[in-house]
């Protein structure tokens, strides 16, 4: 089982659980992270760090974000990886809160 960045992390892009992840499997878009599934060692670290509860276990994301967990996967193979904390965009709080972003995601 691996585990899966979700919604709610796009436009917020907290990094918070880049830095506790041991193996680097953390990959960065231009406004969401993914977890590269191949790399992911079900450590579960991330969970308690991700202030927007973004990151589920993979048998655990909620039915209406299941396609997160191929996203993940296929994003993960182009994003670069992200090995320590930046800041997040300055909007990120005001987005932390919002529902319905999927279409704002950018490849």
């Amino acid at each position: 089982m691996t585990y899966v960045v979700t919604e709610n992390c796009i436009k917020c892009k907290y990094t918070d659980c880049v830095d506790v992840c041991p193996v680097d499997c953390f990959r960065e878009g231009p406004n969401f992270l993914v977890i590269d599934p191949n790399e992911c060692i079900d450590c579960t670290l991330c969970v308690a760090e991700c202030p927007v509860e973004a990151i589920f276990a993979e048998d655990d994301v909620p039915d209406t974000q299941k396609e997160f967990i191929a996203l993940n996967a296929e994003l993960s193979k182009v994003w670069k990886p992200i090995i320590e904390k930046k800041d997040a965009p300055d909007d990120a709080d005001e987005w932390a809160k919002k529902t319905g972003k999927k279409a704002l995601l950018e490849k």
